[in-house]
């Protein structure tokens, strides 16, 4: 395939203050994503005391040494507990993501218990849903390490309640797809999150700290009038001599982890196929910093991206001087057959119809699609109107919608208005969707918004008789600031509208990943059931 030349010119001033831009960003994320782990981490005495690993220490001992592991939605619920967010501990209150234990990929979801005794956080249930939604399909064995407190109950919502039984419901779906559920009970797992512990294939409990019941001795006690000790009513022993929910005793943390692994690695699944000859890209990876403008108004060459992510830097434009702003082309990515589009520019008619028809060429030859977002939305105007702009773009989301093949979204820069839905933003389900830390999703631009609003605002003074340009001011300034907050990825990923924030010297490394994700799951055989295994 052709090469692609790049034209970066990496000692610039505005590439310096791109990178500059970015990096800043970046840090913002990590500084974030730091604040949950030392949250958890203050929890160690009282941990040491018990006798108990914290929570990553549990699973740096699951997971296999030196193996890839993707963290999912580590900014889930980012300033929703504290709106200062300096202050706001993301996350939760899990650590989820997908790696391999004994061999075996999985998605792996953690009750981060240093925090809050493991209580759901603000957007907990989002997360643990979408992780759900995930290993459903990419056929993942799904990995538990429990140890909640539930729902908060000062805080309770009954909406969260009622949906929060779709947890259960996955679960239950998840056995019966023949994905096995393996759950380590590390400590509580109490009223409507016992289920979570017995709706599970295999249960590892440990004794002296587990406790399952639907009712614990203080609610039974109003309940009933009983008086039982919570060993008595739930604990490790009870449940692995006498109601059979556990299968496996363990002795400690780490003998629990030492029996999860060993049931993984006894189980007859299909290991990832034979890596693939590739050749890397010819451009340095840490260039990606400084493409994108940290003014999103200023136009880039989204080539100089796939020049740094593509074997070779290889890139075949698929009818390249159709609709020239909308970017098609076929690249390998470690070695694997992959479908790029992506935006120089707004989609017009000519664009879309050129989208459309490469994303059936991609459907027809099983090859999965990227959608590298940087994209301001579809043209408009009289002529396009003309031309049919709303019959072609919606002739794009038909074919995003109706994919038969895997597809994955970055936002790269800008996803605004239409173009996030025809280049396959979250409401379009992408298999993943991750972001870089510079991007903006919104409706429109603030400005245009503003701008927008004063228009209307003006025209309604003006029938009445008097314009008050103070107010139009005044008004537009606060449109800005409310579509520049809530388009910032703080924002966007804080609210599960995508699976994690990404460095994007990183990218190469998250999209091959994933992708083999996909390919797995597409060519596994998995055993599906007419129900999940019953416990006995």
């Amino acid at each position: 395939m052709p090469v692609i030349e790049s034209r970066l010119q990496a000692a610039s001033d505005t590439f310096q203050a791109n990178r500059a831009s970015m990096l800043a960003l970046l840090g913002q994320v990590r500084e974030h994503e730091a604040r949950a782990v030392a949250a958890s981490a203050a929890s160690a005495e009282r941990f040491a005391r018990r006798g108990q690993l914290l929570p990553r220490e549990r699973l740096a001992l699951l997971l296999d040494t030196g193996a890839p592991f993707l963290p999912l939605a580590s900014l889930a619920g980012l300033g929703q507990d504290n709106p200062d967010l300096s202050r706001s501990v993301p996350g939760g209150g899990l650590i989820s993501g997908i790696g391999y234990v004994a061999g075996v990929r999985c998605m792996v979801n953690a009750s981060d218990s240093g925090i809050d005794a493991g209580a759901l956080q603000p957007m907990g249930l989002d997360k643990q849903l979408r992780v759900q939604e995930i290993a459903l399909e990419n056929r993942l064995p799904y990995v538990q390490l429990v140890e909640s407190a539930g729902a908060n109950l000062m805080q309770y919502r009954v909406q969260d309640f009622v949906r929060g039984g779709n947890i259960f419901r996955n679960l239950a779906r998840l056995s019966a797809a023949g994905l096995p559920v393996v759950t380590v009970t590390h400590g509580s797992s109490t009223a409507g999150g016992a289920y979570q512990t017995g709706l599970s294939d295999y249960i590892v409990m440990v004794r002296d700290r587990t406790r399952a019941f639907l009712a614990g001795p203080p609610l039974l006690k109003a309940a009933t009038g009983e008086i039982a000790t919570e060993e008595e009513l739930g604990g490790a022993v009870m449940h692995t001599h006498i109601s059979g929910l556990g299968d496996y005793l363990a002795e400690d943390d780490r003998d629990a982890i030492r029996i999860a692994r060993s049931i993984l690695g006894g189980i007859d699944w299909a290991r990832d196929e034979a890596p693939r000859s590739f050749a890397p890209p010819r451009y340095d990876a840490e260039e990606l910093l400084g493409i994108m403008p940290s003014d999103g108004r200023r136009p880039v060459d989204m080539r100089e991206v796939i020049a740094r992510i593509a074997d070779g830097s290889e890139f075949l434009a698929f009818s390249e001087h159709y609709g020239s702003a909308t970017v098609c082309g076929h690249i390998r990515l470690e070695g694997h057959a992959v479908g790029i589009i992506t935006n120089n520019g707004p989609i017009d008619s000519d664009g879309a119809t050129k989208a459309t028809h490469f994303i059936q060429a991609c459907c027809q030859s099983r090859t999965p699609i990227v959608y590298l977002q940087n994209i301001t939305g579809y043209m408009v105007g009289r002529a396009h109107e003309e031309a049919g702009i709303i019959k072609h773009g919606a002739k794009m989301i038909q074919a995003v919608s109706n994919a038969t093949v895997p597809q994955v979204t970055l936002l790269c820069g800008a996803s605004y208005g239409a173009g996030n839905y025809g280049m396959c933003g979250r409401g379009f389900a992408p298999r993943f969707c991750f972001s870089w830390p510079n991007a903006r999703t919104a409706v429109m631009g603030g400005e245009q918004a503003a701008k927008t609003m004063a228009i209307v605002m003006e025209a309604g003074m003006a029938r009445k008789g008097a314009v008050d340009q103070s107010k139009i001011d005044a008004m537009q300034q606060q449109v800005i600031e409310r579509f520049d907050r809530q388009m910032s990825v703080f924002t966007t990923s804080a609210l599960l509208l995508d699976d994690g924030v990404i460095d994007p010297r990183d990218t190469r490394a998250v999209l091959a990943e994933v992708l083999s994700i996909c390919r797995d799951a597409d060519t596994r055989t998995a055993q599906p059931m007419q129900f999940g295994v019953a416990r006995p």
